[in-house]
């Protein structure tokens, strides 16, 4: 029988499930918040500058893939992609950096020049790497991690020990290499999942293999036509969206969600699906007797790092790739600035996308469409701290890097932090990326895609499983949308 479902907020895991919940003859509507589409997929214009203002990195091609293949539809038939070589640059001082390029054997010789014998390390690491990641796709992704008994079968447990969870990275990467510039090479993708390396699994190398073998990568028309792909088929499905619909409260009769209240309407439902930010879910949209978690729970949880961002248009062309990593100070200091004593960094670690470099649309001819990150703690506050001095240290830092001069050109400057996250995305402490991937919030440990009170009422996104990212928030959508169907059998 077709249900009336309800999803609330329209980032990739929310569209996700809905696509797959339509497809079955469900009736679904998604609510959104904002004005448009796509979660933290945006993008936006201004004096003929275009900005992805969300995610960058586009990793792990085969799941979009498997994704699409799920409708009968292939990538390509939303969105063109283009790999990218190298797939970033890293700068560790003014003399030294080094490319990660596509060519493998171009990149093992170039290691090897660094640390003797790195280049056949590196075929073993990424042996390990891609065995892990194919166990993790083929036997562990899909989860819906409701139990530790999903896992407590003889095909699974065989494959724990591969996996190595109880190894952090940190440990792993330097049982293969010894040179620290290598060591970070490796290290960094920890950041982007949200914990310390020594706090990370070793589980988490798949990443490794996902940057390495698999590439990075670059859609046509920028990261906002993924958002874009998936909002087009979800119409294709029979999706509804309603924008500007800020949720203010999921009412509960009998245990059963049966109505989500916006500030605008009532939407009666059969079963609700909650896509925005679950610890906000569970503390405002929800009675107390209803909630998941406590607040003590959430406070407890180690919350991935927050961003400050600047977008930056440029009046010239600069001489760098599309991707670069500044690892021209203390990775260690920073890395305890963030977990440790979390506070605004003194010196920070940066990244930076320059989309020009891939696509000339997103800036006038001539010019340069600039994106710098840097990762800071959750949960600060930003009176202490001056946003144009960390523009200028960042801003004098490239120049100094690269010889370029970036600080005169300057004719774009937006900036992005805790604040905006909040009140655009009502991120939990102002995180940027969910929950960190340390051990004890992987697969099981991870707050629940189902409300144990409610029984209707289930959560999708980067704070649940499977974790942060592009790619895992359309798996989280379609483990949430099997889980529906499979209660509703």
């Amino acid at each position: 029988m077709s249900k009336a479902i309800t999803i609330v907020g329209s980032g990739l895991a929310g569209m996700s499930s809905a696509a797959y919940l339509a497809k079955q003859g469900h009736r679904v509507r998604i609510l959104e918040k904002n004005s448009t589409y796509g979660g933290r997929l945006q993008s936006f214009t201004e004096k003929g500058f275009t900005f992805d203002s969300g995610p960058s990195w586009y990793w792990m091609p085969d799941l979009f893939d498997s994704f699409f293949a799920d409708f009968n539809k292939q990538t390509s038939d939303y969105y063109s992609l283009k790999r990218l070589d190298p797939g970033y640059r890293i700068f560790f001082d003014k003399e030294e950096y080094f490319d990660v390029f596509e060519d493998y054997q171009r990149l093992k010789s170039e290691l090897n020049q660094i640390e003797e014998g790195a280049g056949e390390a590196l075929d073993s690491f990424l042996y390990d790497a891609r065995k892990k990641y194919e166990i993790a796709v083929d036997k562990f992704i899909y989860k819906p991690s409701l139990s530790p008994l999903e896992f407590i079968r003889y095909d699974l447990v065989k494959h724990l020990g591969r996996l190595s969870i109880f190894k952090p990275i940190s440990k792993h990467i330097r049982e293969y290499f010894k040179d620290e510039r290598i060591i970070k090479m490796l290290e960094f993708p920890s950041l982007l999942l949200g914990a310390k390396p020594s706090a990370t699994p070793a589980l988490y190398s798949i990443m490794n293999y996902a940057d390495i073998a698999l590439g990075t990568w670059y859609p046509s028309g920028g990261i906002r036509s993924i958002a874009t792909a998936l909002y087009d088929l979800a119409l294709e499905q029979g999706v509804e969206f309603e924008f500007n619909q800020n949720i203010e409260h999921i009412r509960i009769e009998k245990n059963r969600a049966v109505e989500v209240i916006s500030s605008k309407n009532k939407y009666t439902s059969d079963i609700v699906i909650a896509n925005a930010d679950y610890e906000h879910v569970d503390s405002v949209m929800l009675e107390k007797k209803y909630r998941n978690y406590s607040k003590k729970y959430w406070q407890k949880r180690t919350i991935s790092p927050s961003a400050l961002l600047f977008y930056l248009g440029l009046n010239k062309q600069i001489d760098i790739p599309h991707h670069c990593l500044f690892f021209d100070t203390s990775f260690k200091k920073h890395v305890e600035d963030i977990y440790d004593s979390p506070r605004w960094p003194n010196a920070p670690l940066f990244y930076t996308s320059c989309t020009s470099k891939s696509d000339p649309n997103v800036a006038p001819e001539g010019c340069e469409a600039l994106f710098v990150l840097i990762p800071v703690a959750p949960g600060l506050k930003e009176k202490t701290i001056s946003r144009e001095s960390y523009l200028n240290q960042v801003v004098e830092r490239i120049e100094e890097m690269t010889g370029e001069s970036l600080k005169e050109n300057i004719v774009v400057n937006k900036s992005y932090a805790h604040e905006e996250f909040i009140a655009d995305f009502n991120s939990f402490k102002g995180n940027a990326y969910g929950l960190a991937n340390t051990l004890f919030q992987t697969a099981f440990f991870k707050p629940k895609i189902r409300n144990k009170k409610v029984k209707n009422l289930y959560y999708t996104g980067q704070l649940t499983v499977p974790g942060p990212g592009m790619p895992p928030a359309l798996v989280s959508g379609k483990i949430v949308a099997d889980q529906i169907l499979k209660d509703l059998n």
